[in-house]
């Protein structure tokens, strides 16, 4: 894969996530463990949520009816298959583990963006790691986040050196439950709440990133991530789209009792 299609290449929300979560040298994670698991799972839940597949109902995450193709469509049927819906916290810890975060990355491998390496034992990887392979998406990625926080217009950049990751159709779309970032203090609407009638037109009257770079920046404040990788924006403002958006709190109500439960053992 060229360059040129590498940065083209659409990339879900988990994908995202796990490439600014992984350093681009040596391919070890730049957040704990256990905070990239637990954030890639809350990636799903908010991956499928943007493609109108899944969606937050009282207190429990719900399918929708929608078919959307995805490859999440394990964890799509897993959601549609309970006769008794779970809370967001419960699918986050349902769905985090070490088989997620490998096959985000083959996905990844399979693009030319990250590439497979590790130590070898008796002829059999005994520890992998996934560098990067090609810079375009992840440099594209970053732009269009610092966009976001600057103010300058999300829309893709016409030269081929600064052209963004492509988004799915969908990302365009405000999603319920995605607050506006540009907008301070907005949170979860109601549930019955309708949809407004020109989601676009709302766009533009914001001027704010769409709902899934508004969804990857709270996920990446979740982890720990967003004030390292841009340490002079928000972070207050990082901070209150992952408290409004359901996915992110789960994944941070998760790594409060992860944290917890490791500070008790440290104790015993």
């Amino acid at each position: 894969m060229d360059a040129e299609t590498t940065k083209a290449a659409e990339l879900s929300l988990p994908q995202a996530f796990l490439l600014l979560a992984t350093n681009d040298l040596d391919g070890t994670p730049e957040v704990p463990v256990f905070a990239l698991r637990t954030t890639l799972a809350g990636a799903i839940l908010a991956e499928l949520e943007l493609l109108g597949a899944i969606g937050l109902q009282g207190k429990r995450v719900r399918a929708t009816g929608a078919a959307p193709p995805t490859e999440f469509q394990h964890e799509l049927e897993l959601i549609r298959g309970k006769s008794r819906p779970h809370t967001p916290k419960r699918w986050v810890s349902m769905l985090e583990g070490r088989a997620e975060v490998q096959r985000v990355y083959e996905g990844m491998a399979s693009l030319g963006i990250v590439e497979r390496a590790g130590e070898k034992h008796l002829g059999l990887f005994k520890s992998t790691r996934y560098p990067e392979k090609e810079h375009g998406p992840k440099a594209a990625l970053l732009e269009k986040l610092q966009a976001a926080f600057s103010g300058a217009p999300s829309e893709p950049a016409t030269s081929d050196a600064q052209t963004p990751v492509a988004q799915t159709p969908v990302a365009q779309t405000p999603v319920a439950g995605v607050p506006d970032a540009q907008t301070p203090g907005a949170g979860a609407p109601e549930t019955n709440a309708p949809e407004p009638n020109d989601p676009d037109a709302k766009a533009s009257v914001t001027n704010g990133p769409d709902a899934r770079t508004t969804a990857l920046i709270a996920l990446l404040h979740a982890a720990g991530l967003f004030g390292k990788l841009f340490p002079a924006a928000d972070r207050t403002r990082a901070g209150e789209l992952a408290k409004d958006y359901w996915p992110t709190r789960a994944v941070e109500d998760e790594l409060r009792m992860i944290r917890l439960a490791q500070e008790e053992a440290a104790t015993l």
